[in-house]
């Protein structure tokens, strides 16, 4: 008999799962009224209302699995959830559909002055000249991220026979023609499009993205939407293009700061907003409970689950023999990420050498997963992340070799663009750790960790040092340089390990020096 806890008020209908199985034993109650009885229970399920924190699991010794009936995973503390070796799954897609709507009411609402016009004849009056909207016929939605909402979003977007212009890093053309939305870059989107709305994850990379550089590019006139995460909009910049006027309208259900209720951007008639209940459906909260029981079931009797966000279950003497390579191979895909910023369809992972003789498969997954997870709207995961590659058109596979390039193990991970390709090479050696060792065919050894700037480069004299002189005027100290080339005088790359981050003004600098082909800053 397994003992579950479920700390937030769940749909009955979505908990039939456990509630119909003879071998589970359900108390609904917060962690708090049953502190005494914590050691007691293999399973919890919450919600947003409990937050699982490292001491909750030091209560909790024969917990096996915290499952989150939602998306987000704030309120786990995953790490350390991993160290007391406690799998932590979601439910990633259970309020795709309720999301999807509420930004396209959120858009229509905008538009139309739906709200402020509700409001003011509750209020007594009939003002038909004063709330004045627009048609979204014929118009340009900008759609930021395109994972299962954004596409769920386009689909609403083309029955009102608007154009979709969509930024996302993943989006092949083959998958744009398919789903009838028009790629386009960043910019692209800022200056062409009416109506914004964003739905990419929040990371250090999309924090601010709509700040005061990119908002100053839209088109005056442009309306906002935010219905993914509170920050990726800057509020005090968005604040700023409301007052002057250059932002027609925004519409929030989510901020930097929840509950929102003393926001100074409420106050402004042109912004409609909601308390964070995108998600809030009946039909959502039934799925995200319903999956969660059902992954807590499957996994209780023994069975793998699909939406696992730490690592996989897998016995203590297989994890310590792929833990180096998994880590190794997570680093490598976040990498290529960094690097590949073209739309990507393929991802080869070749091995060679004594990491063969490992399960592979769980060290391919972690790549992929490393790949995606900085840009996509979703939890990646190893168990997850084949089905997120084929909701983007991206294809996967690895192969053992005869040869290890010289290495005692070596993993080589090739990245196919539209017009674009790039490999890296990474092998693990005992007494050093994870190690680089080659970059588009050039020779390298240095280890992937911090911050670092990697530069394409003719061979010239005096290249090196003019990158050094420039980092030293900006304060920015070099820790470690690798240089490889291929022949004398031809193209050749560095990778420089600094102190800390660099400025993307910084990185243009770097690209204004002759000889300088590309520099980029990866953060790892």
């Amino acid at each position: 008999m397994y003992n579950i806890l479920v700390s937030d008020p769940m749909s009955k209908e979505g908990l039939l799962p456990l509630l119909e199985s003879d071998n589970v034993n359900i108390v609904e109650k917060n962690v708090n009224e049953v502190e005494d009885t914590l050691d007691t229970f293999d399973a919890l399920i919450v919600r947003s209302g409990t937050t699982v924190t490292a001491e909750v699991f030091a209560k909790m010794p024969n917990l096996k699995i915290v499952a989150r009936a939602g998306v987000g995973v704030d309120n786990i503390d995953i790490d350390a959830a991993t160290k007391h070796g406690v799998v932590v799954v979601n439910a990633p897609d259970g309020n795709t559909i309720s999301t999807a709507e509420h930004t396209f009411a959120m858009i229509a609402s905008l538009a139309r002055n739906i709200p402020q016009a509700n409001a003011s004849i509750k209020g007594g009056q009939w003002n038909r000249k004063a709330f004045q909207g627009i048609e979204l016929y014929g118009k340009k939605l900008g759609i930021v991220g395109f994972g299962r909402i954004g596409t769920q979003l386009a689909k609403r977007a083309a029955a009102f026979e608007m154009e979709s212009l969509v930024f996302d890093p993943f989006l092949t053309q083959a998958r744009a023609e398919k789903i009838g939305v028009t790629p386009a870059s960043l910019d692209e989107v800022l200056e062409n499009a009416d109506i914004i709305t964003v739905h990419t994850p929040l990371t250090k990379e999309t924090k601010g993205l709509l700040g005061m550089v990119n908002i100053g590019k839209t088109k005056k006139g442009v309306f906002l939407i935010n219905c993914a995460r509170g920050g990726i909009i800057d509020e005090q910049a968005l604040k700023h293009y409301l007052e002057t006027g250059h932002v027609a309208g925004a519409a929030l259900d989510v901020f930097e700061e929840e509950p929102a209720t003393d926001n100074d951007l409420i106050a402004f008639d042109n912004v409609i907003a909601t308390p964070h209940i995108a998600a809030s459906t009946t039909e959502a909260q039934l799925n995200v409970a319903s999956q969660v029981s059902e992954e807590v079931l499957r996994f209780l009797e023994g069975n793998p689950v699909s939406n696992s966000i730490n690592l996989p279950t897998l016995s203590k003497e297989v994890y310590e023999k792929v833990k180096p390579y998994y880590e190794l191979t997570k680093t490598m895909g976040n990498i290529l990420s960094q690097c590949m910023k073209t739309p990507v369809q393929e991802i080869e992972v070749f091995y060679g050498g004594s990491v063969t003789d490992l399960e592979t498969s769980i060290t391919t997954r972690s790549l992929i997963a490393g790949f995606l997870q900085p840009r996509v709207d979703a939890s990646v995961n190893d168990v997850n992340a084949a089905l997120i590659a084929k909701e983007r058109g991206i294809v996967y596979g690895e192969k053992h070799l005869n040869s290890s390039y010289g290495y005692s193990n070596i993993v080589h991970a090739v990245v196919h663009g539209e017009n674009r390709t790039f490999d890296l090479k990474g092998t693990f050696v005992k007494e050093y750790g994870p190690r680089i060792v080659s970059i588009n065919g050039f020779n390298v050894d240095f280890y992937p960790t911090g911050h670092l700037i990697y530069i394409q480069h003719s061979d010239r004299p005096g290249v090196i040092g003019r990158v050094g002189q420039l980092l030293a005027e900006h304060n920015v100290n070099i820790a470690t340089m690798q240089v490889g080339r291929k022949e004398e005088g031809g193209e050749a790359i560095m990778m420089v390990a600094v102190d800390k981050e660099v400025s993307d003004e910084i990185i243009e600098a770097l690209q204004g020096i002759e000889d300088i082909l590309f520099a980029d800053k990866i953060e790892l």
